[in-house]
């Protein structure tokens, strides 16, 4: 698959993404996989955030992007979030494709490629397949070095540690 295609950058893609950079710090201190998301409006402000919380939720569907999108339809009281844009430290992986889908988000921005499940286009290609109704703009890649080395630093300190055991 190829990698998704290059929206029109902001100005702002990397402050949001750094804003993100943060929450998945908060994730990692929970245990959790450090990701974080927010979600921006159309005028560029905060709508909500997210940080991956499965293992404190026993949710597998507590990833960053749902937890904002949750988030944001509780605050607007709509599940529906058009103009907004989504930023988050990996690539969406399906089911979080899936609900910025149903969401209508307008753009999706993300830091580091997964090339296991990433569904911008590492290995699947939801969120742009012909037979949605809805269509996103994508932009992948921003601060994708620094995004990627918090993921990877995380999974080697886990790693080091189970080795211990």
């Amino acid at each position: 698959m190829t990698p998704p295609e290059l929206a029109q950058p902001s100005d702002q893609d990397e402050v949001w993404m750094l804003h993100a950079q943060h929450l998945a710090e908060r994730a990692e201190a929970q245990g959790e996989v450090p990701v974080g998301a927010v979600l921006v409006s159309s005028d560029n402000t905060l709508i909500s955030e997210g940080w991956n919380q499965p293992i404190a939720h026993h949710d597998p569907s507590a990833h960053a992007e749902i937890m904002a999108l949750r988030a944001a339809g509780e605050k607007l009281e709509n599940y529906r979030l058009p103009g907004t844009t989504l930023y988050v430290t990996l690539e969406p992986c399906v089911m979080c494709a899936g609900a910025m889908l149903h969401a209508r988000v307008s753009r999706v921005v993300f830091g580091a490629y997964d090339p296991k499940t990433g569904a911008t286009g590492s290995v699947y290609n939801t969120l742009q397949d012909d037979k949605n109704l809805h269509k996103l703009t994508v932009r992948g890649g921003v601060l994708a070095e620094q995004c990627g080395e918090q993921l990877s630093a995380f999974f080697r300190r886990r790693r080091k540690q189970s080795n211990k055991c």
